[in-house]
């Protein structure tokens, strides 16, 4: 039998339920911080029962997490890095709306609290190295390969390292407060970066 348009569709709804949850999260993260997040409150803000959201996620964290991930998607749902043949413009591309992000007083409570919850909860761990840190790393490494062949960078350049040093410096100075995060910052971490690795 056709499905009329007065029919209910369970796939549709169940998107409509799962984005209303995912931004209700991501509200409540910002407006309360984490610690203060309750599911009752998420499922309150998204006109949802708490039922459904245990349907979905394991716990508030994967909630919260889940919102995070979706947010920092490009429109196509993926986290694909531009590749323009000009490394230094697509790395200040790359780096300098994380810079941005990270200096965020509305993120920062939100990213901290991901940061400590996933080195508490091993799952949620998995899961933040599987589904985010991993897969851009990949493409972090496809993008660097990419210029290493077109002799951007030297050819005997460890990638794995590399990738290490185009993120490392921006977090390990937002986790440890050690200078302030902003497009500046980003630009000359691009400058000394290519210095370092240019044939």
């Amino acid at each position: 039998m056709a499905r009329t348009s007065s029919t209910p569709d369970p796939a549709r709804r169940n998107e409509r339920s799962r984005q209303a949850i995912l931004t209700a999260a991501a509200e409540l993260a910002t407006e309360l911080g984490y610690a203060k997040l309750t599911i009752e409150a998420i499922a309150a803000r998204a006109g949802v029962g708490k039922q459904t959201i245990y349907r979905w996620w394991p716990s508030k964290g994967a909630v919260v997490f889940d919102a995070f991930l979706a947010a920092n998607e490009n429109e196509a749902g993926s986290l694909d890095l531009p590749d323009t043949g000009d490394l230094a413009a697509d790395l200040r591309a790359l780096l300098r709306p994380a810079a941005e992000q990270l200096a965020d007083p509305a993120f920062e409570r939100v990213g901290r609290a991901i940061s400590a919850e996933i080195q508490l909860d091993p799952t949620l761990l998995r899961e933040y190295r599987a589904r985010l840190l991993g897969p851009l790393l990949e493409v972090t490494r496809d993008r660097l390969r990419s210029a290493q062949r077109a002799g951007q960078l030297a050819e005997d350049l460890d990638l794995d390292l590399a990738v290490d040093l185009v993120y490392g410096p921006l977090h390990y100075r937002w986790l440890l407060g050690t200078g302030p995060i902003d497009q500046a910052y980003a630009d000359a971490m691009v400058e000394a970066l290519l210095r370092a690795l240019r044939p």
